[in-house]
């Protein structure tokens, strides 16, 4: 485990809270006690990290723990929160923008929440978006609903005119569901204000289907997605199996990370291969894709593969796989590996005269856009719930994470300072190389043993 020194948990305040917290009688006849600012936990909770910080009298690195405190910045009756989505859409969002707007109304007693209306634009007057009223009537059934109420987008906006918007709206509290690019705005939003002297909180919460923000267990939206990609791979497999020499090949996401591929081999053994961005692969030579899919078919007669979206870049763009263009995210814009494969696979099968029926299956827009599972519906709630509980309590330019099983609020610069991937000398990688039997390597020449 990496270390983080301390520093770098440090959570911002906006002031020294004053007012009695409303779940105060609530927590006393529940018998619950609330959270104190010195609970924390480990930031590394290995015993090996714990013991050689205490050998050289160092103190661990820790993090604080989310909850509702006993007393809070923002007076109830005087509070303007708002609420904005951004980026591509995830599982979930509905969900998050319901438990806001619940916990605000009745947990806090918060009467004014609105809605900012596709991502970031809807804070620029020049696009003319005014933003929605936000009830527990108008947010009480969309949880039953895949996408967000309020729209998306993606891309940056000027800073400064979306905080004179804010400070227009007269919003003490913006909540910001987003991805790593989203998060970064909202620290410089944060920032922002905070040079400005006035007093507006931000807090985000992580979006990221592919489950790769760092110092977190698990992001809101993976559950789903990989939940709805097991039926995708399913039928990718009854339609290898219907045909002679079938092949079923499934693009999912992951552009940089690939969990969702992994987690789906894992749940659903039919798969053979998986091709994810962290392990390199060639297409020919005696170890590469080719050479073992010709085996597999031969022996058994159909296979399943399961490409993450970003893997296999270089073989897409050997020579410029640097200079690629980004889209409006700043994210590397991506070559179609499903549709690269699907025709470099059927080219090789016809020039060594072998029938080959392979099937194309590329899900991922059906997955972003289907409401949460259960499991995945209940974490929506507990992060909009700990969100807003940092929010009253003055917290500001943080994001609220699960890390060891405990919510933890984490500073924006920490979430996004890297991304989480696939460790390919890693327990999960192993696992996937057990469950579908693919071999470590496939590459050009097999490479050798470390040792």
């Amino acid at each position: 485990m990496h270390q983080i020194a301390e520093p770098s948990f440090k959570i911002a305040n906006l002031g020294t809270p004053t007012f009695p917290s409303p779940l105060q009688k609530l927590c006393a006849k529940a018998q619950t006690q609330f959270v104190t600012e010195d609970q924390k936990i480990l930031f590394d909770d290995s015993l090996e990290s714990l013991c050689t910080d205490l050998k050289r009298g160092a103190t661990p690195a820790t993090l604080e723990i989310a909850g509702p405190r006993e007393h809070i910045v923002f007076d109830p009756k005087d509070t303007t929160a708002a609420i904005v989505t951004c980026g591509g859409l995830c599982p979930g969002l509905n969900d998050i923008i319901r438990g806001v707007v619940m916990t605000l109304t009745y947990s806090y007693g918060v009467r004014t929440i609105l809605g900012i209306r596709y991502g970031f634009k809807g804070f620029i007057p020049s696009y003319g978006i005014e933003p929605m009223i936000l009830t527990p009537f108008e947010v009480s059934e969309i949880n039953q609903l895949g996408g967000t109420i309020l729209g998306s987008s993606r891309g940056p906006q000027s800073v400064k005119e979306i905080v004179d918007r804010l400070l227009d709206l007269k919003v003490n509290i913006l909540f910001v569901v987003g991805g790593d690019g989203t998060l970064r705005g909202a620290h410089a939003i944060a920032d922002a204000v905070r040079e400005r002297g006035r007093p507006i909180g931000v807090v985000a919460m992580p979006k990221t289907i592919d489950d790769d923000f760092e110092c977190m267990d698990k992001s809101f939206g993976f559950e789903t997605a990989f939940a709805e990609a097991v039926r995708s791979v399913r039928s990718a497999h009854v339609e290898a199996k219907g045909a002679c020499n079938g092949v079923g090949l499934v693009k999912l996401m992951g552009r940089e990370s690939g969990f969702i591929a992994a987690h789906t081999a894992l749940a659903e053994s039919c798969v053979n291969f998986v091709l994810i961005p962290e392990v390199p692969f060639h297409l020919q030579g005696d170890h590469g894709l080719f050479r073992r899919l010709e085996h597999r078919l031969a022996h058994r007669g159909h296979a399943v593969i399961v490409v993450a979206e970003g893997a296999g870049q270089d073989l897409l763009n050997p020579h410029d796989h640097h200079e690629r263009q980004t889209d409006a995210s700043g994210n590397p814009r991506l070559g179609d590996i499903g549709q690269y494969l699907k025709g470099r696979i059927e080219d090789h099968f016809h020039s060594i005269h072998v029938e080959l029926n392979l099937k194309y299956i590329d899900p991922s827009y059906e997955i972003r856009s289907v409401p949460a599972t259960p499991q995945d519906s209940l974490f929506c709630l507990l992060l909009a719930q700990n969100a807003v509980h940092a929010a009253m309590a003055g917290k500001t330019d943080l994001v609220i994470g699960r890390w060891h099983q405990h919510f933890v609020h984490l500073p924006l610069t920490v979430a996004t300072a890297k991304r989480r991937q696939v460790d390919p000398h890693g327990n999960l990688w192993l696992s996937v190389l057990q469950s579908t039997g693919q071999p470590p390597v496939m590459t050009s020449k097999e490479e050798p043993d470390d040792d």
